[in-house]
């Protein structure tokens, strides 16, 4: 997002936008400013990492709620543009350089800053990076870091390791953000519009194995942002489950699965939504998905406590406004053009839904981890829209991230602090900025504190383009039906509902916990060879039983024939009643059930929550669906 740019006149903006439009890389926006406010009290450094989830909440390690109150230190993904004139080489957008590191190193000692940090009374930092300050191995510039010498002739990436150890041995907690490709200011039209848009997936995955291992060992990094702001570039869209080489709900579980399994498995997962689609240009459609497809299709990771899901809100942009350009988009598209009611409606809408709805397979802290305004707004509905989004992020016991943190006096009056070339601090600590009582009431709103309960989890499970194992101890035994689309429930969870024709499950935990016995045995049931004489609960149909004392955590099917049933023993005698669960012919869920609708347009079927899946029934007739049709639910005392 680039405030400046969105205020342009339209002249100046269709002239900019066409000329990336011919060119595919041209930088349409600058990153977006913060607000700022008075001083607040110093974070909290008591906290316990490593940080997981209990429904909509992060908590330590301890059990207690950890709220991110946080700010982006940005710099990092390249807009470090240095402290002499505009006409200075040194001095241009990071778009002409390659040694983007975190902003305020040139004009203030690291120790000054973080007490300035600690001051505003945030405990979190998101840390932007690019995939290019990875690989850069020349050396900053010596007044990159005029204020900090001990950094000098180092990597960017050397810079960026200095900065991490400042702040989690100073008590913060940080998440790694993946911000752009290329080291220069996003977000518009500018090459950095997707994850592999200048680069592979492949690259993008293996960098993100590659930073999660380098801070593995510290454990105050707590989380990976995988991507920032995914949306259109000149010719496609982003999806959210297509299958494609635009799929961004695919390639955010299949790093996130990578991070967690071959370099960090404490880290915090973050999934932002899509930020926009649509060419903004008079005649295209437009939207902003945000996270409402994590409604019908959300992620389950091998690791059952570590997803948290992203949104970014300023008042330039809005549900049908995308605030690159503006261009064939009307400004009561804006979210600052909404009535406070209609904002918040929109809030919940697109991001709130996700952790305001319990129980549901979707269910997951919403991390706002980008939001602000500028010190010199005078606009009437921009300043009434940054009451607004505070009142609600407030009164919601909003996790947040502000952007941006640090600044220029003279030039970004977004950010929370600002420093001129003699390192003099202008900012919310200093007095005068509209934007404090906002802060504040942000920053001191009645909050969860202490202890909070487990919850039940309820993850869903999806073939639609291929396996979704996501045990661990299964994969661990290798391919368990060759050639097959093959679905498992993270470790820890039982298989409770299944779809008829999707190939979509549903996992839980529900009541008993870790229902599993030690071990990795496991069976995979291709036939009726477990099923006792005389119990036929599924006449005239194919029945995939478990053996006994066992039940079932997977599945697998070939084109819409059902193919094997995953069976695993349980840790404790498994007994009790058993009712033939039918859904070829409508829905069968328990009326309350968890978990929500995991197989949107299917017909699906559900034990209850003190039942456990023994094992599922499909019809082999010609012209016949063959998936699922019913599941054996069995009492589970």
């Amino acid at each position: 997002m680039f405030p400046r740019l969105a205020r342009m006149p339209i002249a100046s903006r269709l002239v900019r936008y066409l000329t990336g439009v011919v060119s595919a890389v041209l930088l349409l926006a600058t990153a977006p400013g913060a607000v700022a406010a008075q001083p607040a009290a110093p974070a909290a450094t008591t906290w316990q990492p490593p940080l997981s989830t209990r429904g909509r909440y992060i908590v330590d390690a301890d059990g207690s709620r950890f709220r991110l109150m946080s700010a982006n230190w940005d710099g990092a993904q390249g807009s470090w543009t240095g402290s002499g004139s505009s006409t200075d080489p040194a001095n241009q957008h990071a778009g002409q350089n390659s040694y983007g590191i975190p902003l305020g190193l040139d004009r203030a000692p690291l120790a000054r800053l973080l007490d300035d940090f600690h001051a505003l009374g945030i405990n979190s930092v998101r840390l932007p990076f690019s995939n290019e300050m990875i690989h850069a191995t020349s050396p900053v510039p010596d007044a990159a870091v005029a204020a900090n010498p001990q950094l000098r002739g180092r990597t960017p990436l050397q810079v960026y390791d200095a900065v991490v150890a400042a702040l989690t041995g100073s008590g913060f907690a940080v998440i790694l953000n993946n911000h752009t490709n290329t080291s220069r200011w996003c977000c518009g039209i500018d090459g950095n519009e997707r994850w592999n848009s200048s680069q592979s997936a492949a690259q993008w995955a293996d960098d993100w194995v590659f930073m999660a291992r380098r801070y593995a060992a510290d454990p105050r990094v707590v989380g990976a942002d995988l991507y920032n702001e995914v949306r259109r570039d000149v010719f496609d869209d982003p999806n959210w489950g297509l299958g494609d080489g635009h799929d961004w709900y695919a390639a955010a579980r299949l790093a996130a699965d990578r991070i967690l399994t071959e370099a960090d498995p404490n880290l915090l997962i973050v999934v932002e939504g899509i930020n926009w689609t649509g060419l903004p240009v008079d005649g295209l459609p437009h939207g902003r998905p945000m996270l409402t497809p994590v409604r019908t299709l959300s992620h389950t990771l091998v690791a059952n406590h570590k997803l948290v899901y992203s949104a970014h809100f300023y008042g330039y942009t809005g549900p049908n406004h995308s605030g690159a350009t503006g261009i064939g988009e009307t400004h009561d598209a804006r979210y600052q053009d909404l009535t406070r009611d209609q904002l918040f409606q929109a809030l919940t809408d697109e991001a709130f839904f996700v952790e305001q709805e319990s129980g549901e397979h979707f269910t997951a802290p919403v991390w706002i981890s980008e939001f602000g305004i500028g010190a010199g707004e005078t606009g009437t509905a921009a300043r009434t829209w940054f009451g607004n989004v505070t009142d609600y992020f407030a009164d919601h016991d909003a996790d947040f991230a502000y952007w941006p943190l640090v600044g220029w006096e003279g030039h970004d009056d977004w950010a929370l602090l600002r420093y001129d070339t003699d390192g003099h601090r202008y900012g919310i600590l200093d007095g005068g900025d509209w934007r404090g009582t906002a802060w504040n009431h942000l920053m001191t709103a009645p909050t969860h504190r202490g202890p909070v309960a487990p919850v039940p989890v309820w993850r869903m499970l999806d073939t639609d383009h291929g396996d979704h194992v996501q045990s661990l101890r299964v994969r661990a035994g290798g391919d368990w039906d060759t050639g097959a689309y093959k679905a498992a429930c993270p470790d820890g969870l039982r298989l409770a509902g299944l779809g008829h024709t999707s190939g979509r499950g549903l996992c839980t935990d529900v009541t008993t916990g870790d229902l599993r016995a030690e071990g990795n045995a496991q069976a995979v049931v291709t036939d009726e060879r477990y099923v006792p004489a005389g119990g036929d609960w599924a006449s005239g149909y194919t029945k995939l039983q478990c053996p006994s004392g066992q039940y079932l955590i997977g599945y697998s099917h070939r084109g819409s024939r059902l193919s094997a049933a995953l069976c695993v023993p349980a840790r404790t005698p498994l007994a009790g009643a058993g009712r033939t669960v039918w859904f070829d012919r409508s829905d069968n869920r328990p009326a309350g059930a968890g978990g929500g609708d995991f197989a949107y347009g299917d017909y699906k079927g559900q034990c209850a929550d003190d039942e456990y899946a023994a094992g599922i029934a499909y019809t082999t007739r010609v012209g016949s669906p063959r998936g699922p049709a019913a599941l054996l639910c069995r009492h589970l005392s």
